[in-house]
C-alpha cells in the first residue's frame, strides 16, 4: 500500500489537469459558445482561465498591439503574454515555459479542430492550422503547426 501511495502522487502531479500557476483571463463576444469550449479545455489542461464577455473586443485588442489580421475568435492575457483565438493549452504551457521575447501568440480565424471548434457538428474534419508567434513589430512566424 506504501508503494502504491508512493507512485500515486507523483503520477497525480503529471497530471494534465493539474493547476497551472500563471491565471488567465479570456475576452469573448458574450454570445459565442466556442469561446466558452475553449476556456473549458484550458481548464481541464490546469489553466485557470476567468472569461468576460464583452462587446469591446476590438479596443481590447488595440490595447493589446494585436494586428487586425491576426485575430482569432477571442483574445486571452496570460504571463505578460496576448494569447488570439483556440490556441491549445499544450501550446499556451509551452509559450510560458520558453518565454520568447514576444508580444504573443495567435491562432488567426477559427479553424475546425482546433480546441474548442472540435464538437461533433463538424464531424471528422480537421483544418490544417498554423499557431503564430507575434513579434514586437507585429511581424510573424511559425510556432507550432497542425497538419
Amino acid at each position: 500500500m506504501r508503494i502504491l501511495k508512493m507512485i500515486a502522487l507523483p503520477l497525480a502531479l503529471l497530471s494534465p489537469a493539474t493547476a497551472f500557476a500563471e491565471p488567465a483571463t479570456l475576452y469573448k463576444n458574450p454570445q459565442c459558445g466556442c469561446c466558452e469550449d475553449h476556456a473549458e479545455h484550458l481548464r481541464a489542461n490546469g489553466i485557470d482561465v476567468t472569461s468576460i464577455a464583452t462587446h469591446d473586443l476590438t479596443l481590447k485588442r488595440q490595447e493589446q498591439g494585436v494586428p487586425m489580421g491576426l485575430v482569432g475568435c477571442h483574445m486571452m492575457v496570460i504571463g505578460g503574454y496576448v494569447v488570439e483565438g483556440h490556441v491549445s493549452a499544450p501550446v499556451v504551457k509551452r509559450l510560458l515555459r520558453e518565454k520568447p521575447a514576444i508580444k504573443g501568440i495567435s491562432l488567426p480565424g477559427m479553424p475546425i479542430g482546433s480546441p474548442g471548434m472540435d464538437g461533433s457538428a463538424y464531424g471528422d474534419q480537421r483544418d490544417a492550422y498554423d499557431v503564430l508567434l507575434v513579434l514586437a513589430d507585429g511581424s510573424t512566424r511559425v510556432f507550432q503547426s497542425y497538419r
